[in-house]
């Protein structure tokens, strides 16, 4: 089997590029230098044969002769002297009718001498001219008559022609040092071609241009062709690289690439998630804890745009050296969406399972009373749970309306009372019904906010409990319960909801930036817990409101304001509940 043909290295081709360069480097040297000798050429020599032939024109013993019959044999000495004393490679006299009648080639005596421009009228001229196949530079000179006969006549042409030098006589003329400056630029040329391939293969890394061009290949594949978004900064925090993807989720511009993070305008977390400034132990869940050799950090998530991003930063480094980072992107909006969902379903389980265990304790209760002979006592509490159930209900059902929150209200009560919470509604509380879309987004922040706040209250009573105290206890040792209390308030336009409880507050770096981090009250204490809060506040941007909260003398206050549309109450009345 033929063995495949060897290609050509990176290295051999920047080698044989240059000296290409070279070579054509050199050729235009020589060009230019025979084109400079041949001007020296033409100016100095063309005067020097123009003085020559005037010179010769205006002897007397050519003026003489040129006017006898046969000047042939006269004029030859003085033909030979001059060129022989010049040095010039030709001397050629004419008589008045253009034949040449003694020249130093003899085979031209006899022919017709051709006439430069204006020499027939008494003028000199010179230029190159071509006699028996020899192209000379020649000066030619009119003979004019000096005596009273014929002054002024012309009498004939003497010309004198000096031979055009070879090329190698005109680069020998060019400079005595000129093939010795060729030589060194040839030698400096290779020396820096080799040097310039040796630096490239270093550069690329030892990479052959195939192997570096199936490399991009693999990279524009690899980037552009997968679901999660990409962004490269350098050290100085401009963009190097963003796929699609990451162009999309970060809402960037088709010209993104070279731009500060600060001439896109982006701020806040999402700059200091891609800048690598989150802090350790920030409260919205970043730890900041390091992997791979410290050059990796956890997923830290951000809401951009309506979006719930989870973001891995990864730093590069080379031989010590940092290079920038490497962000990946994933939209975890839906994935969101659908652990609300969940969360509803789960909500629904736990809501029967605490009302089993109640059940179980209150059954456990009537047992053990009728079992000790109290029968008249089991009546009194089964009158007491009965008067407190319908206390809650009516309550509930005069002052909310919408069944689906008043429906959410019921089972949050009944998992917090599990929990050794009181949920309140205020008295404030009116709240009519809404659209079943309304409906379920109101549901879905009333429900975050009081699960928020009940862990926040249950917390706050296990961190007042006496030691020994159980890690549920529902009151601290000065006596007070743990509670939760749910206002609505509905105006024409829309619905406020404020939930307070009685925990320990919100500490105040967290309070600016809890919504937008899109982390739970819990990540100060317990890392990332979910994204209920960034939720909530999407909600309600949604709904063109806002979300806030403040703390009080007992605990904190989150305030939820939504615009909504309510069903009057002719269509509340009719609609199928």
């Amino acid at each position: 089997m033929a063995a495949a043909p060897r290609r050509q290295t990176l290295a051999g081709e920047m080698l044989v590029l240059q000296l290409a360069i070279v070579v054509v480097v050199l050729m235009a040297v020589a060009a230019v230098s025979l084109a400079q000798s041949e001007a020296t050429f033409n100016r100095v020599e063309g005067r020097r044969v123009t003085a020559l032939a005037e010179q010769l024109a205006a002897n007397p013993l050519t003026r003489s002769q040129l006017v006898l019959p046969a000047p042939q044999r006269a004029l030859a000495p003085l033909v030979n002297s001059t060129q022989t004393q010049s040095g010039v490679t030709s001397v050629t006299v004419a008589d008045a009718n253009g034949r040449i009648v003694s020249s130093t080639n003899p085979t031209l005596i006899g022919a017709a001498l051709p006439l430069g421009e204006g020499v027939a009228g008494g003028r000199g001229w010179s230029g190159p001219v071509t006699l028996d196949g020899t192209s000379e530079l020649v000066a030619q000179v009119p003979v004019l008559g000096d005596t009273q006969e014929n002054l002024g006549d012309r009498l004939g042409t003497v010309m004198i022609g000096e031979a055009d030098p070879t090329v190698w006589q005109r680069l020998n003329g060019a400079s005595s040092y000129l093939l010795a400056y060729l030589g060194i630029a040839s030698g400096l040329g290779l020396a820096g071609s080799w040097l310039l391939a040796r630096r490239v293969k270093r550069q690329t890394l030892g990479l052959e241009p195939r192997e570096i061009a199936g490399l991009a290949e693999h990279r524009e594949a690899m980037l552009y062709g997968i679901a999660e978004g990409v962004i490269a900064l350098d050290p100085q925090l401009r963009l190097t690289l963003a796929n699609d993807m990451g162009r999309r989720l970060l809402g960037l511009p088709e010209d993104c690439v070279g731009r500060s993070l600060t001439e896109l305008g982006i701020e806040g977390r999402l700059r200091d998630v891609l800048a690598g400034d989150v802090p350790e132990g920030d409260a919205s869940g970043g730890n900041a804890s390091k992997r791979a050799g410290g050059r990796g950090e956890r997923d830290e998530v951000v809401v951009r745009d309506g979006r719930v991003l989870v973001m891995n930063r990864m730093t590069v480094v080379k031989d010590g050296r940092p290079l920038g980072s490497v962000t990946t992107l994933r939209d975890r909006t839906e994935l969101a969406r659908l652990e609300r969902e969940i969360g509803s379903f789960r909500s629904s389980s736990e809501l029967l399972r605490a009302q089993a265990h109640e059940f179980a304790n209150q059954l456990h209760t009537i047992s053990g009373l009728i079992q000790i002979g109290e029968q008249d006592e089991v009546v009194r509490y089964i009158r007491a749970l009965s008067r407190r159930r319908q206390s809650l209900d009516v309550t509930l059902s005069r002052r909310v309306r919408d069944t689906a929150v008043a429906a959410l209200l019921m089972a949050k009560a009944s998992l917090a009372a599990e929990r050794k919470v009181s949920l309140r509604i205020s008295d404030g509380t009116a709240l009519d019904r809404l659209t079943p879309e309304d409906a379920a987004d109101v549901a879905t922040v009333v429900g975050n906010l009081v699960d928020n706040a009940v862990d926040a209250a249950s917390a706050g009573a296990a961190s007042r409990a006496p030691s020994g105290s159980g890690p549920g206890s529902g009151s601290g040792s000065d006596g007070h319960e743990a509670w939760v209390e749910v206002e609505l308030r509905q105006d024409a336009t829309g619905v406020e909801i404020v939930v307070r409880d009685s925990g320990p507050g919100v500490a105040p770096e967290l309070a600016r930036e809890v919504f937008s981090h899109g982390f739970t009250t819990k990540a100060a204490q317990e890392g990332e817990r979910g994204i209920g809060l960034a939720l909530t506040r999407l909600v309600c941007e949604r709904h063109g409101g806002e979300i806030s909260v403040t703390n009080t003398r007992d605990g904190a206050v989150f305030t939820a304001r939504m615009t909504v549309s309510h069903l009057t109450d002719a269509v509340a009345e009719g609609a199928t509940p």
